[in-house]
């Protein structure tokens, strides 16, 4: 969720089918108009992570337990749980604020932050007239260092 804005109900809704590997995205998205059916990029380093969950799945969905989709309570009592063994305090939905920070900081295209959160821009002029491409979306994404 770091490396891609996904809320973690739309990351556990991710099937396989979903997933353009060739071309490097994830088609998904939940919430709202702009946010439905949206493209993310695959960012490269998270590529053998995405890749190896897919080669695996059994059920269809990217992310899955004992061969069945992972429901969002399940996944939240893994992330308390995992917070607790690593002496840390972070929500799943941090992942999504810090997502946007860090392209924000490395100087991303706001346009394009928006297309990949599925956020409306506020502005009508950059929401109507301005339109990205996949490849722009991958080169923003890929501010993202660390």
């Amino acid at each position: 969720m770091l490396y891609s804005g996904w809320r973690i109900s739309e990351a556990l809704d991710i099937k396989l089918e979903d997933i353009e590997r060739e071309k490097g995205f994830i088609k998904g998205g939940t919430k709202t108009a702009a946010g439905k059916d949206r493209i993310v990029p695959i960012h490269s380093k998270i590529v053998p992570l995405v890749n190896n969950l897919a080669d695996n799945s059994t059920s269809g969905y990217l992310f899955e337990l004992n061969e069945k989709k992972i429901s969002c309570e399940v996944a939240r009592i893994k992330w308390r749980k995992l917070m607790s063994e690593l002496e840390m305090n972070h929500t799943p939905h941090e992942c999504r604020h810090t997502f946007r920070s860090r392209l924000d900081s490395a100087g991303a295209n706001k346009a394009a932050i928006d297309l990949m959160m599925g956020h409306k821009s506020a502005d009508v002029g950059e929401r109507i007239y301005t339109h990205k491409s996949l490849e722009e979306l991958k080169y923003n994404i890929e501010l993202i260092l660390n």
